[in-house]
């Protein structure tokens, strides 16, 4: 049996472009992904080309446009995104898709091929990013309203603290008045930190040097009021540390998980995999809705902060090597053992 035939079977869409399939029944070709009812083998025939299936007499899917360029998907996603960084007012997915000439099924598809981001997931990031850059260009906070786009003061402070996890005041300050309760111990993995905001658990850090990993802190919180714990801390401290001996168990406490939105989408992914099971960069990026986007996927494992409770340990290369953790490989090495014998 033709491999192709497998791709077909599995409407793998990382065979676009690879190859297309026409129908001797139906006299169209299609993309190995088209959703259409799957055809007779004895039917199917395999082209190199778009040209090639034309030149054998078959016609362009209606459904899945093999026809249609990509390079003009891509422009017309970037004109889009251009268009969208600058509103104000979540733009409908119905006008997109009729400003983009797609379906809507096909747009809000193909957008998030593109950008890694579905369309309202970009607007968020990008009021996000400019919500950032004028409260840390401009003079007062009423001047940063207006230069990141709002039109009111009411929508920006709105929208502060769930972009930000903190009110613009506290954010120009970096963060002052905001305040972290931590604590340094020691675990089966060496030093352990965990840090605790209003919100959840902020920070797990592991390592060697129980200074270096209060200086890390430090400098991920620069201006945050930072306290020891209490007694009260210490039982969740301990609970962390319950967790580091049994990883597969995972942690039931809130988490104030910081991040862009693409690295919440990724770290939402890690947190689906199994406890004793792994999965490759490429395998979230896939997970993701982003096949193209490994080496981000990486980053945003690398940026992690919440060690075990986020199970970055889980991610591994493509050949099931390990590397690339960030409290390092020994110790993502024996949180997969203990996770296995689980």
């Amino acid at each position: 049996m033709d491999t192709r035939w497998n791709s077909l079977i599995a409407r793998d869409s990382n065979a676009a472009g690879a190859f297309y399939y026409s129908v001797k029944t139906t006299g169209v070709y299609c993309k190995p992904s088209c959703a259409a009812r799957l055809p007779r083998p004895e039917n199917v025939q395999f082209h190199a080309t778009c040209a090639a299936a034309e030149a054998a007499g078959f016609r362009p899917c209606k459904r899945c446009r093999p026809n249609e360029s990509t390079t003009a998907h891509v422009a017309t996603i970037e004109r889009i995104c251009r268009a969208i960084a600058e509103t104000e007012e979540m733009p409908r997915l119905e006008e997109l898709a009729k400003e983009a000439g797609m379906s809507m099924y096909h747009f809000h598809r193909t957008f998030k091929k593109q950008t890694g981001l579905t369309p309202r997931g970009f607007v968020l990031a990008q009021r996000k990013r400019r919500m950032r850059a004028a409260l840390e260009s401009q003079n007062t906070i009423t001047d940063a309203v207006y230069e990141a786009g709002y039109n009111s003061n009411g929508r920006f402070y709105a929208d502060s603290n769930g972009m930000l996890g903190m009110t613009p005041s506290k954010f120009r300050a970096g963060g002052a008045d905001t305040s972290i309760r931590f604590a340094v111990g020691e675990c089966s993995l060496g030093s352990i930190l965990v840090a605790r905001s209003d919100k959840g658990v902020c920070a797990i850090l592991l390592g060697d040097d129980p200074d270096a990993l209060a200086r890390a802190l430090q400098d991920q919180f620069p201006r945050a009021a930072l306290s020891g714990g209490d007694p009260a801390f210490e039982q969740l401290v301990a609970q962390v540390v319950g967790l580091v001996d049994a990883p597969g168990v995972g942690l039931s406490l809130p988490l104030d998980i910081r991040g862009t939105a693409f690295q919440q989408r990724v770290w939402e992914a890690l947190g689906k995999i199994p406890a004793g099971s792994t999965a490759s960069y490429s395998d979230v990026a896939r997970l993701i809705g982003s096949p193209a986007s490994v080496r981000a996927v990486a980053r945003a494992c690398a940026t992690n902060l919440l060690a075990i409770a986020i199970p970055c340990h889980r991610v591994v290369r493509n050949d099931g090597a390990l590397s690339g953790y960030r409290w390092g490989v020994e110790r993502k090495r024996i949180l997969l053992e203990r996770e296995a014998r689980a």
